[in-house]
């Protein structure tokens, strides 16, 4: 089932890398009507519902006249997509609206296309411990992989193997650029797009699945099974 209104008022929300932003979308107008974005590094729990209060104010309307909820589901850290996830799927309940999520990946890709017509994007976020996450995508915005995980070396590897036109955009891009001699034009340079690129893709999408995390690693805690205490 997908959405059916042409018009809608959206609420983003990111809290998937350092940024937490709250932001409001009218695609009748294709404009941010009311935001609060703020680069915080931790502590998003403690912020983001007073963000999306600031945002509603902002843009003169009321919780009651959102109709539907995107979320940025990851790439970032566990607990910043989680807290997002969570938020998303709590007020679409509670509001009885549709939430979707939509990747890091895609959203940046909406935003160096939309820069660079006709130009394909491979997209390379920072991840966790020297590892990369990589996804590339035509010039029409259609992923060409899934979401990839890759070291420097790999990714320089991969990288060489594609067209010489495509731009490369993310957190990474600069690094894995400067280790090809800075032999491709790079582009938004950021952990995360601005909101209305995740409004845009959400709006589009099929109501029927609520937002999961995007998870590129399994978690750094693990239970003891040395020291687990025999069942009852």
């Amino acid at each position: 089932m997908c959405f059916t209104s042409d018009f809608m008022k959206i609420l983003v929300l990111d809290t998937a890398a350092s940024i937490c932003a709250a932001t409001i979308y009218d695609t009748q107008s294709n404009e941010v009507l009311g935001e609060c974005r703020h680069d915080i590094g931790k502590g998003h729990a403690e912020v983001l519902m007073d963000y999306v209060g600031q945002a509603v104010k902002q843009a003169g309307m009321s919780m009651a006249q959102l109709d539907r909820i995107v979320v940025n589901i990851g790439p970032g850290s566990f607990t910043g997509v989680r807290i997002g996830v969570a938020a998303a799927r709590g007020f679409a309940l509670a509001l009885k609206i549709p939430a979707v999520g939509v990747s890091a990946f895609s959203a940046l890709a909406a935003e160096v296309q939309d820069k660079h017509k006709d130009r394909a994007a491979t997209i390379l976020f920072t991840g966790h411990r020297g590892e990369l996450y990589v996804q590339s995508f035509a010039a029409d915005q259609v992923a060409l992989t899934q979401p990839m995980t890759m070291i420097l070396t790999e990714a320089v590897a991969y990288i060489q193997s594609l067209d010489p036109s495509i731009i490369l955009a993310g957190s990474a891009a600069e690094s894995v650029n400067e280790a090809l001699g800075n032999q491709f034009e790079t582009d938004c340079i950021v952990s995360t797009s601005q909101m209305q690129y995740f409004a845009r893709i959400g709006a589009g999408l099929p109501q029927d699945a609520l937002p999961k995390p995007l998870y590129m690693r399994g978690p750094d805690a693990k239970p003891q099974s040395g020291f687990a205490l025999p069942r009852c």
